[in-house]
């Protein structure tokens, strides 16, 4: 088993930044690739960004991608998400998971492990 806590949603304005963290106990943190999926109200939960266990490869979202930055630190058994230039499109519950997959899919079927979330909502 594999639990993970998110941390550091809030509201904040248009154009503003926040960094969500992702705490993992369990097993080996380091053998898992890790994504960040979001889920609006009324929406289905859509694929964000992710990283390889090593942190060597990241994947993004269209609609992220230049904008937020998904990072890891294995010592710390911790994944983080930095959002700059936030919209109100991008309000949402921010859901981080782990995938024994070796590349870090975006279809959350393939992940092993969920987070419960932290809100995020950005105000224009």
């Amino acid at each position: 088993q594999v639990q993970l806590v998110e941390s550091g949603g809030g509201l904040v304005q248009a154009g503003g930044s926040l960094r969500l963290s992702c705490a993992a106990s369990g097993r080996t943190f380091r053998n898992y690739g890790m994504g960040w999926f979001r889920q609006a109200p009324g929406k289905e939960r859509e694929f964000v960004a992710a990283i390889s266990w090593s942190g060597g490869n990241t994947y993004y979202a269209a609609s992220v991608k230049g904008r937020f930055t998904i990072s890891r630190d294995n010592a710390k058994n911790t994944v983080y998400l930095q959002m700059n230039s936030l919209k109100p499109e991008d309000t949402a519950v921010y859901i981080c998971a782990a995938t024994a997959v070796t590349t870090p899919p975006d279809a959350p079927d393939e992940y092993n492990y969920w987070g419960r979330g932290t809100q995020v909502t950005v105000s224009s």
